[in-house]
């Protein structure tokens, strides 16, 4: 099977550039037998600077770019000539992006802002040439600084996705088809559980041009949170998503029991996740035509959850579904 071109972790090693040491040179010309200091101050080293570029997607592009090195800042020279700064290495990130200390595993910064730059490892400072140490009682200083080492380290990078909607389901709930009836994403879809291997985003058309964005999540498992399946490692897309579109399958023995074991699994994950706003859709409900049967599973969803009943086969329920979603995410 062909690897996947989405790749939301990497581990990279950046290092920045050390700063250029200062000069000890004394002035010297044709008719100055004795001149002053005149040596010049070292340059900056180049700093690692992360950016945060929307037409990125992906980290596949640093993948297999394990080392990150900046450039040294160069000596200064004569004549108080100053040293010139190593050259900045700038690393396009998607939006979304997350940097932690490889070793800690303390977030260092989080980049989800169009244009956002931040620098991962600071250049070193450059050094004073000896023109800075002169006084009345040391005249010619024979000494300058030497530059300041740069920053290194190792670093992880995880993506998680930005959305306006995340859905959340059991493998082979109709996420990815809902996604590909009311977006212009084509997603993988088939009849068997983790069709969906990596998370798809699409735009939703609401009226008058408004829109908001979806992303589909492969499936999670009972048990998830502890590495079951592949929901671990897509779960953290899940934070970013301002609200959770919760799907279950009409089909489904127990329809409110699914619903609390999604609950139960983001909440070992991230209690946090339990604040976002959730609308709940029971989907395939073409194949539950009978009134009756649609009436017994209604009974028995929450209350503290809006609930709509849909078909992405049919359209059945669609448009009610958009509008709960845009008052969710415009309360």
């Amino acid at each position: 099977m062909a690897e996947s071109n989405f790749i939301d972790y990497v581990k990279i090693y950046c290092a920045s550039g050390h700063g250029g040491a200062g000069s000890t040179h004394l002035h010297r010309a044709k008719y100055v037998a004795k001149g002053g200091p005149d040596g010049g101050d070292g340059g900056r080293g180049g700093h690692v600077i992360l950016r945060a570029n929307p037409q990125f997607w992906t980290l596949i592009h640093l993948k297999y770019r394990k080392h990150v090195k900046a450039e040294d800042g160069e000596k200064g020279g004569a004549a108080l000539s100053h040293g010139k700064n190593g050259t900045d290495v700038y690393l396009d990130v998607p939006l979304g992006t997350v940097v932690k200390d490889a070793e800690s595993g303390e977030t260092v910064m989080e980049l989800v802002e169009e244009g956002e730059e931040k620098i991962l490892c600071k250049g070193g400072r450059g050094g004073w040439g000896n023109d800075h140490f002169k006084s009345p009682t040391q005249q010619t200083p024979r000494y300058a600084q030497p530059g300041e080492d740069g920053e290194e380290g190792w670093f992880i990078l995880e993506l998680k996705l930005l959305a306006d909607v995340g859905l959340v389901g059991l493998p082979n709930a109709g996420k990815s088809t809902l996604l590909s009836v009311i977006t212009s994403a084509k997603p993988k879809i088939a009849d068997y559980a983790f069709t969906t291997l990596e998370p798809n985003l699409g735009i939703v058309r609401y009226y008058d041009d408004r829109s908001f964005v979806m992303a589909d999540i492969p499936g999670i498992i009972e048990g998830a949170h502890e590495g079951r399946g592949i929901g671990l490692r897509f779960l953290r897309h899940i934070e970013r998503n301002s609200v959770l579109l919760f799907m279950v399958s009409a089909v489904e023995e127990d329809v409110a029991g699914v619903y609390q074991t999604l609950l139960n699994e983001l909440e070992q994950f991230n209690p946090e996740l339990l604040v976002k706003d959730r609308v709940l859709a029971v989907t395939k409900c073409d194949l539950v035509p009978d009134a009756k049967e649609r009436k017994k599973i209604a009974k028995k969803l929450p209350g503290d959850v809006p609930c709509v009943f849909i078909s992405s086969v049919s359209g059945e329920g669609l448009k009610e579904l958009k509008e709960q979603l845009w008052a969710a995410l415009h309360k």
